[in-house]
């Protein structure tokens, strides 16, 4: 087959030290990249350039379609009233936005957190454990627990939010203008406390059917509502709320440190930054909530750790008719203090993620509906002067 091999003219030809210099000058020219080149580049540049502008094109067509969208919602419902029952609606469904879907976006890392809370030894790391569990049970394996995550912080992220605009204004009243100011930060922790007291008993029944799904291998249940049915002909109503007290004991000290160093957070950026809180748009007002919120959930996620680690124990391992106490103090001696601290890591960012978003929806969708943005306190009232 000589075909397939390369005469011994065209060999000559190719490596001969005259073959490039016995081309003429069009080949040659025709032959240097160095005139196509920029040519290329500039078409490239001019491509990505091209690109840009479409998607700020975009972005602002998008933005003007929301202020429409906004506007028709504020010219149905009118303009709504600071600290009216419309007001607290919206902050109400804000509230259940902003902590249902994101509690629900996360629920892969949830799981794998609660798994290895009460067994640390089943997996190494997250890519591990969602590699096994998409093994060993597909993909949806690794959202298991996310309906009775929607439906459990949906009802809490309503009342939290919600309720946490009641109570500010409750309490602020209480205390007079110039003593709100001056213990704001108290104010803040007090209504957050408040609120999640009540959150709390909206969110633990579908709680305590999220820990078990995520916790037993296979799920012990196929969704919220058959979780709920299982539990409640063992064990009873009472079986939903065991985790109750734990419960309190994570979310509130949670709470009160998500709201209370979100505020003093945000009014801190605003002070560090130039000019007034008022003076910038909304889309750096949210980018300030979601750095605030990020911050704030970081502190969170350590305060309120070693009671999620204790509620995911309780709702997985304390026996029916076993007191809270003795439970409490059995899991305990199981797991030691550093048991306490399981996953924490991995919860910290969750939480954080977790946290920002939650700020940057829920004051998104207050901006939405015409409302102002959460945090940077208002200025104490100016003193009148003296008379004589």
């Amino acid at each position: 087959m000589p075909f397939l091999y390369p005469s011994q003219s065209t060999l000559h030809t190719a490596f001969s030290t005259q073959s490039l210099f016995a081309r003429g000058p069009s080949d040659i020219k025709a032959s240097t990249p160095s005139k196509l080149a920029p040519k290329n580049i500039f078409n490239t540049l001019s491509a990505v350039d091209d690109a840009k502008s479409k998607a700020g094109q975009l972005t602002a067509e998008a933005q003007k379609e929301l202020e429409k969208a906004g506007s028709a919602v504020r010219a149905k419902t009118g303009q709504i009233e600071l600290y009216s029952l419309n007001y607290y609606a919206a902050c109400t469904l804000g509230g259940l936005l902003a902590c249902g879907v994101t509690h629900t976006a996360v629920t892969p890392l949830d799981l794998v957190k609660c798994r290895r809370q009460v067994d640390s030894k089943m997996y190494k790391g997250n890519f591990e454990a969602w590699g096994k569990i998409g093994r060993a049970e597909g993909f949806r394996g690794i959202f298991t627990g996310w309906s009775p995550t929607f439906f459990g912080y949906s009802a809490q992220g309503a009342f939290k939010y919600g309720g946490y605009e009641f109570f500010k204004k409750f309490y602020s009243d209480l205390a007079g203008e110039e003593a709100a100011y001056k213990y704001k930060t108290t104010l803040y922790l007090t209504a957050s406390a408040s609120a999640e007291f009540i959150a709390d008993i909206a969110l633990c029944p579908f709680e305590a059917v999220k820990v078990r799904m995520q916790t037993t291998i296979p799920p012990f249940a196929t969704g919220t509502f058959n979780g709920i049915s299982i539990i409640t002909a063992k064990e009873g109503t009472a079986g939903l709320y065991k985790g109750l007290y734990p419960l309190w004991g994570r979310q509130i000290p949670y709470t009160m440190m998500k709201f209370a160093s979100f505020e003093t957070i945000v009014e801190a950026i605003y002070g560090y930054l130039p000019g007034k809180k008022s003076d910038y748009g909304k889309g750096a007002q949210t980018g300030v909530s979601f750095a605030g919120g990020y911050l704030a959930g970081i502190l969170c996620a350590i305060v309120s750790h070693p009671a999620d680690v204790m509620v995911s124990k309780l709702n997985a391992n304390r026996g029916p008719g076993e007191a809270f106490g003795a439970a409490m103090g059995r899991i305990y001696k199981e797991i030691g203090f550093g048991g306490l601290w399981n996953g924490l890591p991995v919860r910290i960012v969750m939480i954080g993620t977790l946290t920002g978003l939650q700020w940057m929806i829920y004051d998104s969708f207050k901006i939405f509906m015409g409302l102002p943005t959460t945090g940077g306190a208002a200025p104490p009232p100016a003193k009148e002067g003296i008379t004589k």
